[in-house]
This record gives C-alpha cells, sequence and structure tokens, in this order.
C-alpha cells in the first residue's frame, strides 16, 4: 500500500512512482509492463472505493481548471469527438541505476541522460469535448458524480477478484483484455526530457510538479473546454467515437509552453516531436486515464433514481407528463400522445439496415407564426426534460453552407466535427417552416441527403476524403413544417391542432426531476410479445392489409414499435391487448387527421 506521505488525490504520481520502485525491489522486469500496470490501479481503485464514489475527485471544466494544480487527481466527463491513434512514449528509464516510470504523465522526474537504459510503450490518443448539445440542467451534477453505484472500469489487464466488503456494491473495477494493436497510424512523440520547472520539484517534500501557488489561467475557450485524454492498457474496442465517456486521471497543462530540444541529445532526436500542432498545450489540457466509466444518459440525471420503475407509479408519472404536453400543444391530446411515444423511441436492434426502434415524429400544418408559439413552446420544454437537445432552422442558405457531416483533415490529422456528429440520446428538432424557394448547390444536395440517411436509417456519413464510412447513431429527429416534409421524410406525420394557447404554469422542479427519471428509464425496458398476442397481431395486421392495399411493412414495423412504446410508457415489458388496441385507435385517428 501507498505510504501517507502521498496523496492519490494531490499527488497521484507520487503513488505511481512509488508502487513503481516497490515492484522494481521484488525485481519485476520493466518490460513486463507494457499493456499492464504494477498494482497501481488497485490503489487508486481503493482510493475511490474508501471515498465512496470519485465525487471528492475535481472536475475539470472552463470554471474550475483555473483553480486546479497540475499533477493532480481530476475527472472529466466528454464525448469521444477524434481518436488520434498511438504514440510511443519512453515508459521506463534507468538513472543512477534505479529503473524510473514515465507512465501517467508528460515529462520524465528525473533527467534521462543522453544514452539511458530505457523501455519504449505506447499509448492512445482521444480527443474529448463536452457533449454536444448538452443543457444546463445536467452541469450542476459535474460537482458531485450523479451515482454511486457506478461501474468503473480500470485499465489492467489481468483480473481483479472482486472487492468483499459492501463499498464493492457502488464501485465494481471491471478487468480489462489485453490491448490490441491499434489499426492507426502510431506516431513518436516526445517525453523524453523534463522541463526544468518539472525537473527541479522536490521528490516527497512538496506535490510533484505543483508550484506553492495556483496555476496560471490558460488560454482555453469559457464555453467549451476539450481535452486530449490518454489511455494506457485498455482494450481498442472498448472506447468507441461519439460514446461518452467520465475520465478519472492525471491533470497536465503547461500554460507556458514547455519543452525546447537538445541538439546534442540522441534521445531528444529520437523520440521528441513538437507539441500537437491543432492541440496546443496552453489551450488543451492533457489526462493521463486511470480508471473511466461509459456513461448513459440516466448518469446525467441530478440525482440518482428514488425508486423502481413500478407500474402504479409510471402511470401516475405518465399521466402527469401526458397532461403537461398536451398544454404545451394547446390542448391537442393526439398530438401530445405521439410526442410522448417520440420522447421514449429509441435504437434497441438493427437487421440489415433497419433501425428498430426509432419513431421520428413531424408536425404539420404549422407555420411561422404558429412555431413561434408552441414550437418554442416545445423546444423549451425537449431541452428541459432530455440531457442533450439540438435545433436546426432549416432553410436554402443553411443547406448551402452548413458542415453536417465530420471530415477527415490529413494536414493536421483530425477529424474535424460536423452538425450531424452526436452522441447516442441525442434530440434533434428540424424548423422547415423557414424553407423558402430557392436553388440547392452541391453542398446543400448533399447535406439534403444526409438529413434522410439520418432519418431513414439512423447513420451519419463521414468523409475520409478518400472513402466514406457510414457511423451508426441514435437521435430522435423532430420536425416542424407546414406540410408533410420530403427532406426529412418521418416515420409518424400528424396534422397540428391546437384549440388554445394558454399560458403555461410553472412546474414544480420534483416533476421534472420525475418526468426526466421516467423518460431515461423506462425507454430502456425489455419488451417481449407472447405467444397468444402474436397471433391476434398477425391476425389484425392481415385484416388491415385487406382493408387497404397501401398499407406496408414499414407501416407494420412502426404499429410494432408503437406497441412497445406504449407498453414502456405504462413501465410493462409485454404487450398487452389493451395497449396494441390503443396503438390501432392512434393510428386510426392519426390517419382521420390526414385525411
Amino acid at each position: 500500500m501507498v505510504g501517507p506521505q502521498y496523496d492519490c488525490l494531490a499527488n497521484p504520481l507520487g503513488a505511481v512512482r512509488s508502487t513503481f520502485d516497490k515492484a522494481m525491489a521484488s525485481g519485476s522486469d520493466p518490460s513486463a509492463f507494457n499493456g499492464s500496470d504494477w498494482g497501481v490501479l488497485d490503489v487508486f481503485r481503493q482510493f475511490l472505493i474508501d471515498q465512496g464514489s470519485p465525487s471528492q475527485v475535481p472536475v475539470l471544466n472552463p470554471t474550475t481548471i483555473g483553480r486546479i494544480q497540475p499533477n493532480t487527481l481530476v475527472r472529466f466527463r466528454g464525448m469521444i469527438q477524434d481518436m488520434l491513434g498511438n504514440e510511443f512514449y519512453v515508459g521506463a528509464y534507468k538513472n543512477d541505476a534505479v529503473w524510473r516510470t514515465n507512465k501517467f504523465t508528460d515529462f520524465p522526474q528525473f533527467p534521462m541522460g543522453e544514452e539511458p537504459n530505457m523501455r519504449i510503450w505506447e499509448r492512445r490518443l482521444l480527443y474529448c469535448v463536452p457533449v454536444p448539445g448538452q443543457n444546463s440542467w445536467t452541469e450542476s451534477l459535474s460537482e458531485v458524480l450523479p451515482n454511486g453505484c457506478m461501474d468503473w472500469t480500470s485499465q489492467q489487464r489481468e483480473k481483479r477478484p472482486r472487492m468483499d466488503d459492501d463499498a464493492s456494491d457502488h464501485m465494481d473495477m471491471v478487468s480489462d483484455d489485453e490491448c490490441k494493436s491499434s489499426s492507426c497510424v502510431k506516431k513518436m512523440k516526445g517525453e523524453g526530457h523534463a522541463s526544468p520547472s518539472s525537473s527541479s520539484q522536490s521528490k516527497d517534500s512538496k506535490i510533484e510538479g505543483t508550484s506553492s501557488s495556483m496555476i496560471k489561467m490558460p488560454d482555453v475557450d469559457r464555453n467549451s473546454l476539450p481535452c486530449l485524454v490518454k489511455i494506457y492498457d485498455c482494450p481498442e474496442t472498448e472506447l468507441k467515437l461519439n460514446e461518452i465517456f467520465e475520465f478519472i486521471g492525471v491533470f497536465t497543462m503547461n500554460s507556458e509552453v514547455t519543452v525546447a530540444k537538445e541538439d546534442n541529445s540522441e534521445v531528444s532526436d529520437s523520440f521528441f516531436e513538437d507539441e500537437l500542432i491543432s492541440f496546443p498545450a496552453n489551450k488543451v489540457p492533457r489526462l493521463h486515464c486511470l480508471v473511466h466509466k461509459k456513461l448513459e444518459v440516466h448518469d446525467f440525471l441530478p440525482s440518482s433514481p428514488m425508486f423502481e420503475p413500478k407500474p402504479h407509479l409510471v402511470r401516475e408519472i405518465r399521466e402527469s407528463l401526458l397532461g403537461h404536453l398536451t398544454v404545451i400543444l394547446g390542448n391537442d391530446g393526439i398530438a401530445a400522445q405521439f410526442m410522448l411515444l417520440h420522447l421514449l423511441s429509441k435504437v434497441h436492434t438493427r437487421v440489415d439496415n433497419v433501425a428498430v426502434g426509432k419513431l421520428s415524429l413531424n408536425l404539420t400544418c404549422l407555420s411561422k407564426e404558429s412555431v413561434s408559439v408552441f414550437g418554442n413552446r416545445l423546444n423549451h420544454a425537449v431541452k428541459n426534460l432530455l440531457p442533450f437537445t439540438h435545433r436546426i432552422p432549416l432553410s436554402v442558405e443553411y443547406l448551402n453552407t452548413a458542415a453536417l457531416a465530420p471530415k477527415k483533415e490529413y494536414q493536421t490529422n483530425r477529424l474535424v466535427p460536423g452538425v450531424l456528429q452526436l452522441a447516442e440520446g441525442s434530440h434533434l428538432i428540424i424548423d422547415e417552416t423557414k424553407l423558402e424557394a430557392g436553388t440547392l448547390n452541391s453542398n446543400g444536395v448533399e447535406n439534403t441527403r444526409l438529413l434522410k440517411n439520418l432519418m431513414e436509417f439512423q447513420k451519419v456519413e463521414y468523409d475520409f476524403k478518400y472513402y466514406k464510412m457510414d457511423m451508426t447513431t441514435d437521435v430522435q429527429l423532430l420536425i416542424f413544417s407546414e406540410g408533410k416534409s420530403n427532406i426529412v421524410p418521418a416515420d409518424l406525420v400528424i396534422p397540428f391542432q391546437p384549440s388554445s394557447a394558454d399560458s403555461i404554469d410553472a412546474v414544480p422542479t420534483e416533476a421534472i426531476e420525475a418526468w426526466r427519471w421516467y423518460l431515461a428509464t423506462v425507454r430502456s425496458l425489455p419488451h417481449s410479445i407472447e405467444t397468444e398476442m402474436q397471433k391476434v397481431i398477425e391476425n389484425d395486421l392481415v385484416a388491415a392489409r385487406q382493408a387497404d392495399r397501401s398499407l406496408g411493412s414499414q407501416d407494420f414495423s412502426r404499429w410494432l414499435t408503437m406497441g412497445r412504446l406504449i407498453s414502456a410508457s405504462f413501465g410493462e415489458t409485454t404487450l398487452s391487448l389493451e395497449h396494441w388496441q390503443m396503438v390501432k385507435e392512434m393510428e386510426r385517428l392519426r390517419r382521420e387527421r390526414l385525411k
């Protein structure tokens, strides 16, 4: 165990080096630690468990970055926007007959000499950004972690035994498999020399790599702080583009630019390159990740669930939310029913090119004037209910000029983000009432195609210049339009028929929190259809087809999706006859409006 002179929170590198020294003293070979650790991750795992949750670890964001000391433990929440491949670094080296390590840091603690005995290791680079469209009500919990029962992933190879105490129920460190080699281009990056400030620090008498004063405020974007996360000993398949993670690791950031080359050093010539041009150290902080956890929509709720999704309680919340949506939509109860199902929809599986579970919604009969009332109301309501929301004011000018698809820029080796590079669980409103007559250029035609593909297949095409690649996503799409949208044809088209525009009363905070919990919880419930109900459905579909030859497989698939969502909206996991009858009645009322 690490001695008391090392504080995992204020001096994580002390814990790293102390455990490494112990491993070396026991006769371990440093070559064995490329792709694994020497017990240091157990130290941090135990530290986080002892604290009850990672909430004691400071959050790295634009507000706190000026107060956080370098080389301390921080946590960062963000979406993986770009995967930069792997870099080599000097993982271990011999100094005065003693082995030292550079793992989880940018610079060596001691001078390496001109011809050191060293071991070259590698790590992955991820460019992470705050989740696009993240609403402000989720940010208050950036100071306190939402759940004590989060399954954190420790970046290690060996299988670790599960802790026997009760704390293990709150934080289960899941072991990793051996890291596979990267298919990305590997780069040699500079980790060979210490800066004058880092090499002159006392080893044990003070926190390593810090000064007595706060770090100079770096030149960062006050609205959106990106982070370059360095990943160690982790399988590539575990971290994917556009997924949301919380990373806990060592924070490094030099606000005054860093290391100078020494022309007479062979090590410098071999292993040092300039800082990543696109990610200057005084603008993009580095986080050397120790543990990470994939986040879901539930993790962005302001508090952990206070209750189980029991049907009787879910019904009460359902009725109150449905009533709220009805008032927002001018007492259009039918539109409110469909809106509720839309908010609960998600892609739960894929069959060939079909994204099963999506339910996009197109509200028609809206003008610029009515959108300014009901569209703004609905937009505000969605922003209060869902963590990640976006709104596109669709016009000819927007289509002709917007960059919707991410594109690879090979000169800087960066994936330039596009508007449609969104995290799973995002909600997108497309306001087509702003669309007027005009001519689309080639970019406009391409953007139209991208929106149709997103709507139909829940895929976004990424442009890698020499080839294009479809990336799957899960985005709820709501379209405002005067007539049926031809640019983004939705699964459900319903004419909007409000009967009033009364003002909306203030909603209690407790009700909003219950609605957020409801939407995040019931949309993930499992679903099944029993044998008897399958026969009923088959007979009804045959009868519907005989009555209306225009019905096709897409209509029937939509009905089944609606059945699943109606069951989930009541907190139930099997489709009942009552809920199937509701599906048919909602479809009847909708088709009457379309006439």
